[in-house]
């Protein structure tokens, strides 16, 4: 666990917000200084897909699904556009959030146009949007496409994200996909670790990355390049498509144990399920993540009734 006197406050923030910053960063991490982010903005990345089919329960149909689990659920922060915070916040007044500033459907392929997700908000409108909702928004969020045409672009609007962000003491989460015509292999373990090393340059305080997949290689080894390069930006793993409980649990452990990740960003294997097994999920990976319990430990929480 950590405290105020352990946080360590970037040169960016204002004398006058710091504090604000060290209280929203002992907030998000719940004093751990890891990061349980509970990912709700897949609606607009992948459209109805993830919340309506095959596999997936009734509940998360109802985009009020996601609200009911970060209200009732242990976790770091919940991320989601504006847009849906402003609709449902009313009656969630006390989850805390993080606005995701921009995001992209995935209806055009790499193979058609390369990626940009431009900005549909800036940081002076969400400070603007929490100070006159009073809701619990800790932090912002920013995808950015490495390798893409466009990368110059979205370089430049992460930038300032994080040092508008950090002027107002919230803290700040990149997205950081290497993908486009000129990635031959995006789970490239060297790659993503040049992608954490460029959040790491941008200043940001948490970098969420794909896990890396070479053949003929452990993933949790691999990783260890991208925690490095990334220095004092702190990584979390994108948590992917829904698999085995247990299996999750285990790739999560051995993510934060083994590579030295500080956390996690996980959806779909939260939200995909009914909402009393989503609570157990996030109760689980929030066991692993900010109490450091073993896999085994998070298995009785996810057996646990509720």
């Amino acid at each position: 666990m950590v405290n105020k006197k352990d946080v360590r406050v970037p040169l960016d923030v204002p004398e006058s917000v710091r504090q604000v910053y060290i209280e929203n960063y002992l907030k998000i991490t719940k004093g751990s200084g890891r990061l349980m982010l509970f990912a709700g903005d897949q609606k607009v990345e992948h459209l109805n897909s993830d919340f309506y089919g095959e596999g997936i329960h009734p509940d998360d149909g109802d985009p009020e699904h996601l609200f009911r689990i970060a209200s009732r659920a242990k976790i770091g922060v919940f991320a989601t556009q504006l847009g849906l915070i402003s609709r449902y916040g009313m009656d969630y007044s006390h989850v805390p959030y993080l606005v995701k500033l921009n995001s992209k459907t995935n209806l055009v392929k790499t193979s058609q146009s390369d990626p940009f997700s431009n900005h549909w908000f800036d940081v002076q409108e969400v400070i603007d949007f929490r100070d006159h909702s009073g809701l619990n928004i800790l932090a912002v969020g920013y995808t950015l496409y490495l390798g893409s045409e466009h990368e110059a672009e979205m370089l430049h609007q992460a930038a300032q994200m994080v040092y508008h962000a950090h002027k107002h003491g919230l803290i700040t989460v990149l997205w950081v996909y290497p993908r486009g015509k000129a990635v031959a292999d995006e789970k490239d373990p060297h790659l993503i670790a040049g992608a954490t090393g460029v959040a790491a340059c941008l200043g940001s305080d948490f970098v969420k990355v794909n896990y890396p997949k070479k053949e003929g290689h452990e993933s949790k080894e691999l990783f260890k390049e991208a925690v490095l390069a990334a220095g004092r930006t702190k990584v979390v793993c994108a948590g992917g498509s829904s698999v085995d409980v247990k299996a999750f649990l285990q790739r999560l452990h051995d993510q934060i144990v083994v590579s030295g990740a500080s956390g996690n960003a996980t959806g779909r294997n939260i939200h995909q399920k009914s909402l009393e097994d989503a609570i157990r999920m996030c109760n689980a990976v929030y066991a692993i993540t900010v109490n450091g319990e073993s896999v085994e430990e998070a298995m009785k929480v996810y057996h646990s009734s509720i």
